[in-house]
């Protein structure tokens, strides 16, 4: 009698391993782009060209995030110049080296200043209207509202994680300077010291 030998189970299928879809690097921006990139900004920013340069690189382009722009704003404003100088001139480097520097500053500076000069023409004849000078009120206005919804925006990150010094820090820096008018350099030789300590003792 002949034992019935069990039937060969077939071979189990190799796993197949299916890579991960990496995500592709940031495109860097031509200098074509960085131009009118800039040249926007600049064109748009009436009464400041903060709150147009973070909806442009953060929110548009996509070229910083909120935490990346918060710290070369950061760096650009504790330098000498002007903040959205010292910006074009850091991330025209970064991206694109000193030539990339040099078309930031470009789109920058050359739109407005072609504008600025007509606009200076018209003021110098017509300066003296009334309806000018309400709608001159207007636009501050306006100006003002766009760099305080810019400001809540760049303080959200700051409130996104769990440390509380970033918050304390900048609630600090207002109260000097915005409510008891203390001297800019006085209030930062003591805030920029200690908040720097902070953060390198909590990382």
């Amino acid at each position: 009698m002949t034992s019935l030998s069990p039937s060969p189970q077939p071979p189990a299928p190799s796993a197949t391993i299916v890579p991960s879809p990496v995500s592709p690097a940031p495109r860097r921006p031509s200098l074509a782009e960085l131009f009118i990139t800039f040249a926007t900004i600049s064109l748009s920013g009436f009464g400041g060209v903060l709150a147009w340069s973070r909806r442009m690189m953060v929110e548009e382009r996509r070229w910083l995030t909120a935490e990346q722009f918060n710290e070369t704003y950061a760096l650009c404003s504790f330098l000498p110049g002007g903040n959205i100088l010292n910006f074009a001139v850091i991330f025209g480097q970064r991206l694109r080296g000193p030539l990339g520097s040099l078309v930031a500053i470009a789109g920058l500076m050359g739109p407005p200043m072609l504008l600025i000069m007509m606009i200076g023409a018209i003021y110098a004849h017509y300066g003296d209207l009334p309806v000018l000078r309400r709608m001159l009120t207007g636009v501050a206005s306006a100006a003002a509202g766009l760099m305080m919804a810019t400001v809540a925006k760049m303080a959200r990150p700051l409130f996104r994680n769990r440390a509380v010094t970033g918050p304390l820090v900048a609630i600090a820096t207002f109260v000097a300077i915005g409510i008891m008018q203390w001297p800019l350099p006085l209030v930062l030789a003591v805030i920029v010291p200690v908040s720097i300590a902070a953060a390198w003792v909590r990382l």
